[in-house]
This record gives structure tokens, sequence and C-alpha cells, in this order.
């Protein structure tokens, strides 16, 4: 019975403590890791949120980038960091998805063991062609492709443009060669001068090219159409309404963070989000800002794991 009552004393004690430090969150800078390179849409994003995070919270916001290993060397700094609100994870849904279905983690779980806390919206993906290409539209491209097979091809950069393709090639029966790239900058300058003929962009990118006519933009990746390029449909518009595939970035704490600092967060996060000028200047990248709760967040990641899965084993990708 002593034993019983120290331990239930000790317990209550250790969750007063938590509350306690959940209630004088935060008192010192917020680390926020991005398992991205710098300079890609989700990095640019964070390092905008943070400095309206900081003036809300009254302490610094400090952003860190730890990309590499298909995002798990960021994921994994987070989850193994103390669930003190100090050490959280801004990333794309790409980079938390994918990750389980082609690198065997058997010790960790990005989807389990990440808690979410809130969504910040989605990066819009443009499916560009070469100006060379037969045909104005998307419906253009799918036929010459389908008159061609096997003689058109189509270059990557990431794996959420591979599975991308995959689904559209899937979804229109393309016969086309896929060329893999490490990342977006060496594949744009093969794009622009002609030696792939389509590829699905990240929009501050494709954006930029379009608007320089030195490619053309045939669909984007969104339920609705992008004001940076409002003459272009989206991909159900252009007539392929199975291509899915979305881009959802967001703010995720490590297991156990207190629902107090969950809330607190969300908050702050959303109101940032929602600021006009903050809205402005992620519109401009291409980003459609949307916050929403945790419970959201949630459902998203739910719902694209079971897509990825299912994509990655249609693309043939290795399992690493």
């Amino acid at each position: 019975m002593l034993i019983a009552a120290r331990f239930t004393a000790a317990f209550a004690a250790l969750i007063l403590s938590a509350s306690a430090a959940a209630q004088t969150w935060p008192a010192k800078p917020v680390q926020v890791i991005v398992n991205v390179a710098p300079a890609g849409t989700a990095d640019v994003t964070a390092r905008l949120l943070a400095p309206r995070l900081a003036e809300a919270l009254g302490q610094g916001v400090v952003v860190d980038n730890r990309g590499g290993g298909d995002g798990y060397v960021g994921i994994d700094a987070v989850v193994r960091a103390a669930p003190d609100g100090y050490t959280l994870l801004y990333a794309p849904g790409s980079r938390i998805m994918i990750a389980p279905h082609i690198v065997r983690r058997a010790d960790l779980d990005p989807v389990k063991s990440l808690l979410p806390v809130a969504p910040t919206g989605r990066i819009s993906l443009f499916l560009m062609a070469h100006p060379g290409v037969p045909g104005s539209d998307l419906a253009g491209l799918l036929q010459h492709a389908r008159a061609n097979p096997g003689k058109l091809n189509y270059g990557t950069g990431n794996p959420l443009s591979i599975l991308s393709m995959a689904q559209l090639t899937g979804a229109a029966g393309l016969d086309m060669l896929h060329v893999p790239y490490k990342g977006e900058g060496p594949l744009n300058p093969d794009l622009v001068a002609g030696r792939i003929q389509s590829s699905f962009l990240s929009t501050g990118t494709a954006i930029s090219l379009a608007k320089d006519g030195k490619l053309r933009a045939l669909a984007v990746l969104l339920e609705r159409r992008s004001a940076l390029l409002p003459d272009v449909p989206t991909i159900d518009e252009a007539g392929v309404p199975q291509v899915t595939v979305r881009q959802w970035a967001g703010v995720f704490g490590p297991p156990k963070l207190p629902r107090e600092i969950v809330a607190r967060l969300n908050k702050e996060v959303n109101a940032a989000v929602n600021r006009p000028d903050v809205r402005e200047r992620l519109q401009s990248y291409g980003y459609a800002a949307e916050g929403s709760t945790p419970e959201r967040l949630f459902e998203i990641n739910r719902d694209d794991l079971a897509l990825w899965k299912r994509l990655v084993k249609e693309a043939g990708i290795p399992l690493e």
C-alpha cells in the first residue's frame, strides 16, 4: 500500500510538473527543424512563418535545415527530442508519407511517432511541357504520347514528381520513358532545352519558366486554379481526374507533447498563416495557405499514407 501510495503521489507530481511547464511555455527560443534542403518551398515557408510565430510567442523561433535520409534525418531528431515544445518539425507531406514505403526503418514510423500540430497549406505542382511538344494543352500531349509509344520521356526530381507522373501515365495509359534526376536543379535545364519533354515542377520554378515562355504549363495539381497562372486548368479540368497526388505541409511535434502546447501552437500557426501579408507572400510561391486543426492534419496523413503506399508499389520504387 505504501509503495502504491508513493507511486501515485510521484505520478501526480509528474503530471502537475508537466502541466506547469506547459503553462509557462515558451521560456526560451523554439527550434523548428525542416527536413528538406534550404531554398525549397517548405524551407522558404518555414522561414516566412518563423518571425510571425516568434512575435506571437514572445520567444525566438530558429529554423534548422536537416535534410537527407529521405526525410528521416529531421524526423528522427524531432521524435527523439524532449516533448517540451522547444523542438518541432516543419515538413512537406511527401517527406513523411513516402518515407515509410521506400526506406526500411523498423525503429521509426513517422506517421505513428510524430504528433500533428497544424497544417499550413498545399504546395502547387504544375505539369510542364517543352514548347516543342505538339499540342497546346494536356489533351494534345496525351494524344501525341499515345501516337508515339516509347518515344517521349519525362523527368522527375523528387519522390513527389515520380509518383505524380506515375499516376498520370498510368491513368492515361501512356508509354513514356522515365528519366530520374537528383532534384529540379539539374532537371530544369534539360526540360528547357527539350532533352526531356515534360515534368511536374514546384511552383516557384514552374511559374517563372512559364511566364518567360520557356515552358508550357498544361495543368496544376489543385482542386482549383492557381491565381498565379489562372489560365492553366486543374488536372481534373484538363481531363485526368484520376491524378490525385497532393503535397501538404505542416507542423509536427515529438510524441507526448502536452496538449496545452499543441493547442497554443495550433492557434498561433493558424493566425500566422491567415495574416494577409503572409498569405500574399505564400501565394507568390504558389503555396495555397490553409490552416486547420491537428485532427485535420492527422486525417490528411492517414489518407495520404494509403495513397503513397499504392503509388510507390505501382511505380516500382524499390525498398531501401
